[in-house]
């Protein structure tokens, strides 16, 4: 039997029933009320929200302790009860035996993590006409080396960009490096003297370290290589291989690298040198005004509230348009 999800967490509300499929956070630990019953909560989540789950038993903890023991992160549950409300938030309340730990083929991996809405395919056809289309055969070896490798490219078709900023969805990588290259090119025929090559070369590349920074199972996390390392350390050693392979010249080493250790354009934001060409000056800007941009579009489609306002510890107070 296939289990679908009937609405998101956050469209729920207080003193409502519910009858729906959720994906387990954590999990606290088992805890006895003064009435000597045993529950245990669950943070849920799916796509476009999160909460709290209490799962209430009664005085027998090996009941209790049989659906408990089998949870983990990223186990997707069945569970039926109602919402309530506690100190001003909602979480669901579950009564012993209203819970079920589903199997893969009982689930819509797809309702807990969010797509892109554009056509992954349709994206990768136009970014590969565009590796196509440069002349310098340096930097197009690099990028077939790469774009023609199946799994590389499923891998970086299906990526997320980000865990929450900006893109954070399956294949938001490919969505936000194509919108970058874009842009990019677009801005490129006001300058004279832009090395367009490097340009195409640098975007497309200048996030492939995110593909081994972030891992996607019933959420978007972030690897430990990832946190241990960046996505720009990362990118840099994947590119540094392939240019030692083929033998790539100095130049275009130097130049290939310095975009990607300073495509966030400030030391402060991590990157050990700020942009000393006009390729990596342009690519750190448009990465920036995309990054920007959608995190303050998705906040405005998904934002939660009747103000006119809201906010976002990344982007700051953004209007809604709601006055």
């Amino acid at each position: 039997m296939m289990y679908k999800k009937q609405k998101s967490i956050k469209d729920y509300l207080a003193n409502e029933s519910f009858e729906d499929v959720f994906a387990v956070r954590f999990k606290k630990e088992i805890k006895q009320t003064k009435n000597g019953k045993y529950f245990f909560e669950l943070k849920i989540q799916d796509s476009f929200g999160d909460s709290m789950l209490k799962y209430w038993g009664q005085e027998d903890i090996t009941k209790i302790e049989e659906i408990y023991a089998p949870i983990e992160e990223d186990t997707i549950i069945y569970a039926k009860g109602r919402v309530n409300e506690y100190n001003g938030k909602l979480d669901f309340s579950v009564n012993e035996g209203a819970l079920k730990i589903l199997q893969e083929d009982e689930y819509d991996l797809s309702d807990f993590i969010r797509k892109t809405e554009k056509n992954t395919e349709e994206m990768f056809i136009e970014l590969k006409k565009h590796i196509e289309s440069i002349q310098n055969q340096e930097l197009k070896k690099i990028l077939n080396e790469f774009f023609e490798n199946p799994e590389f490219v499923k891998k970086f078709k299906t990526s997320p960009a980000a865990m929450y900023i900006h893109h954070g969805w399956v294949s938001g990588l490919l969505e936000h490096t194509l919108t970058v290259l874009n842009i990019c090119l677009d801005l490129e025929k006001y300058y004279e003297n832009i090395d367009r090559d490097l340009l195409i070369a640098g975007a497309i590349l200048h996030d492939i370290g995110k593909i081994q920074e972030f891992k996607t199972t019933t959420q978007i996390k972030i690897t430990t290589k990832g946190n241990l390392l960046s996505h720009m350390i990362i990118g840099v050693q994947e590119i540094t291989k392939i240019m030692e392979k083929l033998n790539t010249s100095e130049k275009i080493r130097n130049k290939l690298i310095h975009i990607i250790i300073t495509h966030h354009e400030k030391i402060e934001y991590g990157c050990p040198k700020t942009p000393m060409t006009p390729e990596a000056l342009l690519i750190a800007k448009v990465d920036s005004l995309d990054a920007g941009i959608v995190a303050m579009l998705d906040l405005k489609k998904n934002s939660q509230t009747n103000d006119s306002f809201a906010y976002d510890k990344n982007i700051g107070q953004v209007y809604l348009d709601k006055d």
